[in-house]
């Protein structure tokens, strides 16, 4: 499961991300309003925990615009207010739930279980691409010629490239979002799992393949 944390206190961010890690999540940490929208306008998430009051664009404003703009990410809103008419405005503008500070962490990971798996009644769990189908629950890649497992991070690329087919994403890009911002990784991991994943798919006999160019990115191309 892939999760979006907006949260603008670094500490408590930080804190987060390791609870979240340590449960099997994949996380992205944004630490602005504006960031908030366009990672979850650009990105394919699993469930949002977006704080209220944030810089550059506050939760709210965040949470109206992805719902207007057609995106139905399942959303806790995480915030020092527990006024009711707090809860009733952020619920009015889509949000799934809402968490008042301070609260239980285990609390907050039960309610990311719950609206993750509404989500995932719902929707098919598929991404498809040419004659490639990349599977959300079990991380399995398929096309004719049978299936492979991922690893966490050949799935994370894989999906970011499907979910932006018509696009180059770039290997910082790819950094930023899949391993974060302050990642000591060196760029060249991107480099090696890109090679796991052509070799991966070339496995499967697929058609798709991961194309290289030149000093802007990796995009995906398939040849019927």
């Amino acid at each position: 499961m892939r999760l979006l944390l907006a949260e603008d206190e670094k500490a408590l961010s930080s804190a987060l991300q390791v609870i979240l890690k340590h449960n099997n999540y994949s996380v992205d940490a944004v630490y602005n309003g504006q960031e908030a929208y366009d990672y979850i306008m650009a990105g394919v998430y699993d469930g949002v925990i977006l704080d209220v009051m944030m810089p550059k664009m506050d939760g709210f404003t965040v949470l109206s615009k992805i719902r207007s703009e057609g995106c139905d990410v399942p959303v806790i809103m995480l915030t020092a207010k527990s006024e009711t008419d707090d809860k009733i405005n952020g619920l009015d503008l889509g949000a799934d739930d809402y968490l008042a500070k301070p609260f239980d962490t285990k609390e907050l990971l039960a309610r990311i279980r719950a609206i993750t798996r509404r989500k995932s009644e719902a929707v098919s769990t598929d991404v498809i691409y040419g004659d490639c189908t990349l599977n959300s629950l079990n991380y399995e890649l398929s096309s004719g010629g049978g299936s492979v497992k991922l690893q966490n991070k050949e799935y994370q690329i894989m999906e970011l490239l499907m979910a932006n087919q018509k696009s180059i994403i770039s290997a910082e890009l790819m950094m930023e979002k899949i391993w974060g911002y302050d990642t000591d990784t060196e760029i060249s991991v991107v480099w090696v799992n890109i090679s796991y994943l052509r070799k991966k798919l070339g496995q499967i006999g697929s058609k798709v393949s991961i194309k290289a160019v030149r000093n802007q990115g990796y995009t995906l191309e398939y040849s019927e």
